[in-house]
């Protein structure tokens, strides 16, 4: 028996040597709710899993809720937007000559905060308007002042909004704002986001909010309207961390940043068709990106 102990007690003991002597640390992974966010949380997990660390996924949630939980360390990453980093949660409306410097000023601005944006991506997945080609090509509707001038003169275009959309500042408030519109009430109708397509793509609205990465964008055949006042601030695809955890895992940030360098709008949007129009999971696409790019180990 003691012979039975003492080698039990060694292989402990060899074990916690070859893994550095610690257990593997949960990383809480946070994401929202539409399907660019699920891939991304999907990857986080997966290649944080890979390096060593035990991920636990939270997504799911919205905007508010997901920054909320980031600042009171109920999770610990999760992937932001600088421009909504900028305007929703420090109520910043300034116009940046790049998305270099929204990027350094988020960076800024959040650090004092005790929040690290790690490596901006290239993916600016901001939003836009979206109309069929058809109906645009049609109407003579090519950019949002284009549509701003049909509805100032009496087109009744109805437009699909999901609820946060049609209630956060940089959404339909400040689109309207900036191009001098208004719908009327009864032509805004809100429905969940990825309802918003379908609704479009089967014209029971006439119009409706994109995200511009989005992969069914050309596989319904739809047209963005061109930001001609360029309005909408860069939405750099971005992963954030609270400092407290990053000092103690900075494993994390190569692992992340790895991830952003094989990012781009192109990219995405394929990523984000694979879900939306060949119907695989989030994860199968993650799984298949981390792997693709020598990352899943």
């Amino acid at each position: 028996m003691k012979k039975t102990w003492g080698s039990l007690f060694a292989g402990i003991a060899f074990a916690a040597f070859i893994s550095g002597g610690a257990v593997a640390q949960t990383i809480v992974v946070g994401g929202k709710a539409f399907t660019e966010q699920q891939i991304l949380t999907a990857m986080t997990a997966a290649i944080l899993k890979a390096k060593g660390f035990t991920p636990e996924r939270k997504a799911g949630m919205g905007s508010a809720a997901v920054r909320a939980a980031l600042e009171n360390g109920q999770i610990d990453v999760y992937w932001e937007y600088t421009g909504t980093g900028l305007t929703v949660y420090n109520k910043i409306n300034d116009k940046f000559a790049s998305a270099e410097d929204a990027y350094r000023k988020i960076k800024e601005v959040d650090g004092a905060k005790g929040i690290v944006w790690l490596n901006m991506s290239p993916v600016n997945n901001t939003y836009a308007f979206a109309m069929n080609r058809d109906e645009s090509q049609k109407r003579g509707i090519v950019t949002m002042s284009d549509f701003a001038k049909a509805i100032n003169s009496g087109a009744k275009l109805t437009f699909a909004s999901n609820a946060e959309f049609y209630a956060r500042p940089d959404g339909l408030p400040g689109w309207q704002s900036a191009y001098a519109f208004e719908f009327d009430r009864d032509n805004v109708k809100r429905m969940d986001t990825g309802l918003t397509y379908t609704a479009l793509k089967e014209r029971q609205v006439d119009s409706a909010v994109v995200f511009a990465t989005d992969g069914r964008i050309p596989a319904f055949n739809f047209v963005v309207l061109k930001d001609d006042k360029h309005y909408a601030p860069p939405y750099n695809l971005t992963p954030v961390v609270r400092k407290e955890v990053l000092d103690k895992n900075p494993k994390i940030a190569d692992a992340l940043n790895s991830i952003s360098a094989k990012l781009n709008d192109e990219t995405m949007a394929k990523l984000n068709a694979s879900v939306d129009v060949d119907k695989k999971t989030p994860e199968e696409v993650a799984e298949g990106f981390l792997k693709a790019n020598g990352l899943s180990y």
